[in-house]
């Protein structure tokens, strides 16, 4: 089952989002106006735009309110990739070139700053002050989660609690504030509102375990980037934490860790085949499914609407997820 499949029924309201996202870029500099609308069109799952639309189903529905939450939290996220891109030295994302590497660095890091102003521009016409309060903090924790990464590069001694923190500022929150917003701009209950953040969240924490799980079992073709991307890159995720458990595993990691010579992608294929085909994997997806269930649970604690449906579909899709 594709993911678009469970929410069908915003196609005609994501469309509207999709040509509001290429005419919020648009700039008479010719080079940021490319490099931004590529990253547009090389798509994504819109999973943002989609939570704040679904959340905003639970109260008054306004589509012009809601869009341009959706359209902002869409574009945080992807200047977030495009910065992602520079500090990784990645030259494709989703099978794409990515802007990095069409252009340069500095083009990229500009693009990333612009899009991300392009984001915050959009966000003032939300008149809500407790929406800008929740964007504002959520970007500061998005940040923090960046730095955090970068410092723990290579850092084979960090453990669980860093991983989930890390993942928490860097992909949950801002996929939980999604959720939160779109329940404030259509004016939910408080005991609504707070369930949709607490569904956001779980959700997050779960999708990007996963993410990290398929970029050991994934293809190439299904990620879009070669198989152990995120270990290439220094990255230690929780499949890696598990795997180092394992001393063979752990001795060869610190051994190509700590070389001088840059690390080459056949040098670290046999760890990540290992690694894919260790018992890491099922202890990572079983903390994947606990984050899964305490998001089902949430459901609970929401009217019985159209969305509510959708957002258990959208679980069960993000639990059995192949790319």
């Amino acid at each position: 089952m594709k993911l678009a499949t469970t929410y069908g029924y915003l196609k005609k309201d994501l469309n509207q989002i999709e040509q509001a996202l290429e005419d919020t870029v648009k700039e008479s500099q010719p080079v940021l106006h490319d490099a931004s609308l590529q990253l547009i069109k090389a798509g994504g799952k819109r999973l943002r735009p989609v939570f704040a639309m679904l959340s905003s189903m639970f109260g008054d529905y306004q589509f012009d309110r809601v869009k341009n939450v959706a359209v902002s939290l869409e574009l945080i996220h992807m200047a977030s990739l495009v910065h992602d891109d520079v500090i990784d030295d990645s030259n494709i994302r989703r099978g794409e070139t990515t802007v990095k590497a069409k252009w340069d660095n500095q083009v990229a890091m500009l693009t990333g700053d612009y899009i991300f102003s392009r984001a915050l521009e959009k966000f003032t016409e939300i008149t809500e002050p407790r929406a800008h309060q929740l964007l504002s903090k959520t970007m500061i924790e998005l940040t923090s989660g960046e730095i955090e990464q970068i410092r723990d590069k290579y850092d084979l001694n960090q453990n669980f609690r860093t991983y989930l923190r890390r993942i928490r500022r860097k992909t949950a929150l801002l996929i939980s504030s999604s959720s939160q917003l779109g329940a404030i701009v259509s004016h939910t209950s408080d005991l609504v509102e707070k369930a949709l953040f607490r569904y956001g969240y779980n959700i997050g924490m779960s999708y990007q375990i996963i993410d990290d799980i398929l970029d050991f079992t994934g293809t190439e073709d299904q990620l879009g980037k070669p198989a152990g991307s995120d270990l290439l890159q220094g990255n230690i995720t929780l499949p890696v934490i598990y795997a180092l458990e394992d001393p063979y595993i752990k001795n060869e990691l610190e051994r190509i860790f700590t070389q001088k010579e840059e690390i080459e992608e056949k040098q670290l294929q046999p760890v990540i085949e290992q690694i894919a085909q260790s018992s890491a994997i099922t202890k990572a997806r079983n903390v994947s499914d606990l984050y899964l269930k305490k998001a089902y649970d949430t459901l609970d604690d929401l009217p019985d609407v159209k969305a509510k449906n959708t957002l258990k579909k959208i679980a069960n899709y993000i639990g059995s997820r192949k790319v």
